[in-house]
């Protein structure tokens, strides 16, 4: 039996994308954040998107005061950013992915 893949979920990067609706900005976001993912993370991801105009409790519980606010929850530190996450060098190094 091989459990090797096991180990590395360990490390696997795990994000929480609060948006509203379906806005210009929470499409950028959203389209941002896959392409940076797809790219340094290959598979190692998972993404949940909140929609905040339909899960408020979520909103609350994680304070969030703005949209587009993406939490990186997983690995260690925690990680947020707000706005559409055009920046792409600002998100790589905030999330401490390299180029």
């Amino acid at each position: 039996m091989d459990n090797s893949s096991d180990d590395s979920s360990s490390t696997r990067h795990k994000f929480m994308l609060f948006v509203s609706g379906m806005s210009v900005k929470s499409g950028h976001a959203i389209e941002n954040l896959r392409r940076v993912c797809d790219k340094y993370l290959a598979e190692n991801y998972e993404l949940e998107i909140i929609d905040i105009s339909r899960d408020t409790e979520q909103a609350v519980l994680h304070q969030i005061v703005a949209i587009p606010t993406l939490i990186k929850t997983n690995p260690a530190p925690r990680r947020i950013i707000l706005g559409d996450l055009s920046d792409k060098e600002k998100v790589l190094r905030i999330l401490n992915l390299s180029e």
